[in-house]
């Protein structure tokens, strides 16, 4: 199989639209006597660092946490004031997640970073830099990791580029490959490829499943889980996935648009949303058995968003657009914040109408009323 010779370089937004993100997804220059790994350097601080790109936010008992390009690691207690974090890399961060004090953050070169103290200090969990030597093999090094999820202060899923899928039981100390979506060795061996780890693919495909609309190995974009404890992951050309057992099997789903899905919320029981290009998103009661479209009213590309209660949820994306909605049944309203630029991440703060939002522009609230 011809494989693709750009990774995703960052979490739902592609290089096309924003150059600068492929940076430390590309082979490193020339090494000199001063040149430093990115995956090991620790960020720069920078007074501006809150107006810089920002790719995710969450929150973590009392503080916000920001992450974003270059390593960046933003706290807030009021998300209007910001300060950096010193972290110990300059891997461009795509996303991060909390479980009360306990937070973690993908991106770059396989990075997974992790902090006891709401973001206060941070350790390195796992990197995978790519090396030159291995032009031409195992496409998942290097691979940025692109949203990660924990569903306790153990257990957690981080999912990225070429179907890169890990686990983890022991809140991030170790983590294990996961087989999301199993690809073939290539167009001239019908064999299947152990993976970097040992495992051994299980999935063999047909010509049909092999065409366009059900590449063997998608890039997964984004991880939810729902009410009764299902997970679903949304990926490239409308691919999704679902397990039933904390992530030991998963089911390959196919969305009725072939388009990619960049993010994805979890809800009650089986009840989720997606969403993702040229501002198509799709609801399903039942994991994706079934889907029912979501007017959005914009053809702008959907990003990143938040579930809140009752069904409600924030979503955001392109050229500035928030879509929000109180609760399950109610239509999307759309709002639009200029200054944003391109919004990667929304989060309601407390009960609203202030939303926290991150992107190129930094991070910043907006009230949609």
């Amino acid at each position: 199989m011809v494989r693709k010779i750009c990774l995703v370089v960052a979490r739902m937004l592609p290089a096309l639209v924003l150059p600068a993100l492929a940076a430390t997804a590309d082979t490193p220059p020339e090494k000199s006597s001063t040149w430093t790994d990115p995956a090991t350097a620790g960020a720069e601080i920078k007074p501006l660092a809150a107006r810089a790109m920002l790719l995710d936010v969450t929150r973590s008992g009392a503080h916000y946490v920001a992450v974003g390009g270059r390593g960046d690691v933003l706290l807030s207690d009021d998300a209007r004031t910001w300060r950096q974090a010193e972290v110990p890399t300059r891997a461009t961060l795509t996303a991060v997640t909390a479980v009360d004090a306990q937070v973690w953050a993908v991106g770059h070169d396989g990075m997974i970073l992790h902090s006891a103290d709401g973001g206060e200090h941070w350790a390195i969990q796992r990197k995978d830099p790519w090396k030159a030597a291995n032009a031409g093999g195992d496409p998942t090094e290097g691979a940025p990791l692109l949203d990660v999820l924990f569903v306790d202060a153990r257990r957690g899923f981080a999912i990225g580029a070429y179907s890169l899928a890990l686990q983890t039981a022991d809140g991030g100390q170790t983590w294990q490959p996961m087989t999301v979506a199993a690809a073939p060795k290539d167009d001239a061996d019908d064999e299947l490829a152990d993976d970097k780890h040992g495992a051994m693919a299980k999935e063999t495909f047909t010509a049909e499943q092999l065409k366009v609309g059900q590449e063997a190995t998608p890039h997964l974009n984004a991880i939810a889980r729902t009410g009764s404890g299902a997970l679903l992951i949304v990926a490239e050309r409308g691919s999704a996935f679902r397990s039933r057992d904390n992530g030991a099997t998963w089911k390959r789903l196919q969305l009725p648009y072939d388009g990619s899905m960049f993010g994805v919320l979890g809800f009650d029981g089986d009840h989720v949303l997606a969403f993702g290009l040229r501002g198509h998103a799709y609801e399903s009661d039942d994991l994706g058995e079934h889907w029912t479209q979501v007017q959005t009213g914009t053809e702008l590309s959907l990003m990143g968003g938040s579930a809140t209660s009752g069904g409600g949820a924030v979503i955001v994306g392109a050229n500035g657009i928030v879509l929000v909605r109180g609760k399950r049944g109610e239509p999307l309203r759309a709002f639009v914040d200029p200054p944003a630029g391109i919004i990667a991440a929304g989060l309601l703060i407390d009960n609203g109408p202030d939303l926290l939002l991150a992107g190129e522009n930094g991070v910043s609230r907006f009230e949609a009323k």
